[in-house]
């Protein structure tokens, strides 16, 4: 239990939790990309870590769409085929990504946020 409180209050995961809020449906963004958006460069790692403890009801009661991150060559980051795997393929195929194999085309699907977003949406 307490580390779900811990959780709440890490600022980082935080910042990374309310930029991943913002992916449009039918969108997916990098690790690296969520990581430059909330103001931490580098840290691509960190939103791994972040998303994994996302708590089950969200942030600010909003659903944090986890399942729109994914690694930097367009792939999903889990093991092929394992539950996870699955699971994240099939919300993203809802969101209506195109999934091949386990490669999401970053040119067609990748979030661009654009300079609106930049300026008034995103707080880092």
């Amino acid at each position: 239990m307490v580390k779900s409180i811990e959780n709440l209050n890490n600022p980082n995961h935080i910042r990374i939790w309310q930029t991943v809020q913002l992916i449009p449906r039918g969108f997916v963004a990098t690790y690296g990309q969520i990581a430059d958006l909330s103001g931490l460069p580098g840290r691509a790692r960190l939103v791994g870590k972040a998303l994994g403890k996302v708590p089950k009801s969200g942030w600010n009661n909003n659903p944090v769409p986890w399942f729109r991150v994914i690694n930097s060559q367009g792939k999903i980051s889990f093991p092929i085929e394992s539950e996870n795997f699955l699971r994240q393929k099939q919300l993203l195929q809802d969101d209506q990504v195109v999934i091949i194999g386990a490669r999401i085309k970053l040119p067609e699907f990748q979030w661009q946020p654009d300079l609106a977003e930049l300026l008034f949406r995103l707080e880092y």
